[in-house]
């Protein structure tokens, strides 16, 4: 969930106030890993899940208000586009059976959630993607969610580069999509699931350097994003949409080699500071909105800051695994946020994507020779695009099986990790059994909702729909299945 802001435009002696503040900051924060008792988080865990609204025509419906005001829950929330909402699940922790009741938990919000946005009209989808939505749904006037934070990071982003967005994807098939746009609209499209994993400061690196590592294989396998614009993109269509619609760079800050503010990054780290110093370091600030607090008072009276500024800055730096300071209960914690994941397509789906990322997480995380000192950063990051432009189809790189398939690294390699690792956590042998078992279904099966959704528009399109007939036809079986609950490598592909 963002942080909201008061205004929209600031003047220069605010702006220059707020790098100062960032600053003070960060140099607060820096003390505080090396003095500061962090809360050591005793795996923590927390999830944000993302939707789209579709109605009756099964197109993107411009209703969030509606919505939100039909559920009456506060954990259902605005997200960037009009069509578009959040549910934030409270924390908690993975031992026993906490994966099996936070899959009751969802399920029970969603039906409720489901119902009220029924009554108005619309359906919630849960997908990477939403594959009837247009250029023209993210590029129109009234896309925009009526929260003043989305309309001042808009205009934050646009001012910054200075002229219009130009996206441009092209798929492993051939088609492609471009369009410029005169807003971050296209970042709309994207829905995702966020996934936090609370650890203490001297254990951080080692959790998000395994998420890294993680994050390419993990995106193969959970890939849900096929189509935009009415083409087949990449499998993980997402990725580079958001990267391209969030980018405040013009062309020529691109060829002199500018930091995009949506990026996987550049190299292994050894401590949460690294990423912290270089946001302040290489990004401008978007919102400088400069608060009261005193960050040096607040720690010499033995109480922790809030060091708003440096979070809001750390909230417009789009990194796939992005680190977070926050507190709760008077204590300072730290959190890696996985964000590489698309909605869905089910709750068992994303429940099974989770357990998954933790179980492979922690076992990496507690190596005695961790993977990433046995493989090049710029191999994590090819992956990571490979993972994303091919999903299931991708080769990945990975120590001992040099080039090798996102299924055949799953099944021989990264399921026993997984199971090991939610084995050390605790986690009931009969979670570990369902979550785990879906995994293994879609590596064996080598179906996840991407290439679900590929290879049932094509089966329609060879049965005579035109490629627009067929994508209405495909999401509605999608949003059927779905709500159904059965995973998605049980879904079966029309005939040809």
């Amino acid at each position: 969930m963002g942080q909201d802001v008061s205004g929209g435009e600031w003047s220069n002696t605010q702006r220059r106030q707020y790098r100062e503040k960032v600053r003070q900051n960060l140099d607060v924060f820096e003390r505080m890993l090396a003095v500061t008792s962090f809360d050591p988080g005793r795996f923590m865990t927390g999830m944000e899940m993302e939707f789209s609204l579709v109605g009756e025509d099964l197109e993107p419906a411009f209703r969030n208000d509606e919505v939100l005001a039909a559920i009456d829950d506060d954990s259902f929330v605005h997200e960037l586009g009009r069509f578009n909402i959040e549910v934030n699940v409270d924390p908690r922790s993975l031992e026993g059976k906490g994966l099996l009741t936070l899959e009751k938990d969802v399920c029970e919000a969603l039906a409720g959630a489901r119902a009220a946005a029924a009554s108005v009209g619309t359906r919630l989808a849960m997908i990477g993607m939403l594959p009837t939505i247009m250029t023209h749904h993210v590029s129109d006037d009234g896309w925009m969610s009526t929260p003043n934070r989305y309309s001042a990071l808009n205009d934050a982003i646009m001012r910054a580069r200075g002229e219009d967005m130009f996206i441009d994807i092209s798929g492993p098939s051939g088609e492609r999509v471009t369009m410029y746009s005169d807003s971050i609209g296209p970042e709309a499209a994207c829905t995702s699931m966020q996934l936090h994993l609370q650890v203490a400061p001297a254990d951080f690196a080692a959790y998000w350097n395994a998420a890294q590592a993680l994050a390419g294989p993990q995106l193969a396998l959970a890939a849900n994003s096929p189509f935009f614009g009415g083409k087949m993109l990449w499998h993980e269509t997402r990725i580079p949409l958001f990267t391209q619609a969030a980018d405040t760079r013009s062309i020529e800050f691109v060829n002199q080699g500018v930091r995009p503010r949506v990026e996987f990054g550049d190299r292994w780290i050894t401590s949460i500071f690294d990423l912290f110093e270089d946001n302040v370091r290489y990004f401008a600030s978007l919102l400088p909105e400069v608060g009261d607090e005193d960050p040096v008072a607040v720690l010499e009276s033995g109480e922790p800051p809030e060091l708003a500024e440096l979070r809001l800055h750390n909230g417009t730096i789009y990194r796939w695994n992005r680190p977070i300071y926050d507190t709760a209960g008077g204590r300072p914690h730290l959190r890696v946020e996985n964000r590489t994941l698309p909605a869905g397509p089910t709750v068992t789906d994303v429940l099974a994507n989770a357990a998954f990322y933790y179980g492979v997480l922690v076992h990496l995380a507690r190596e005695d020779r961790p993977v990433w000192t046995q493989m090049s950063f710029s191999a994590a990051s090819t992956n990571f695009r490979h993972g994303a432009r091919d999903g299931m189809n991708a080769r990945l790189y990975w120590p001992g099986y040099s080039s090798i398939s996102p299924d055949e690294l799953t099944l021989r390699h990264l399921l026993p990790l997984a199971e090991e690792g939610l084995s050390t956590l605790g986690v009931d042998r009969a979670a570990r059994d369902t979550y785990l078992g879906v995994i293994e279904g879609r590596a064996i099966s080598r179906q996840n909702g991407a290439s679900w959704q590929i290879d049932t528009v094509y089966a329609l399109e060879e049965s005579g729909l035109d490629r627009s007939v067929a994508l209405h036809r495909m999401l509605e079986m999608y949003l059927d299945l779905s709500e159904a609950g059965e995973p998605v490598h049980t879904w079966e592909v029309p005939r040809r």
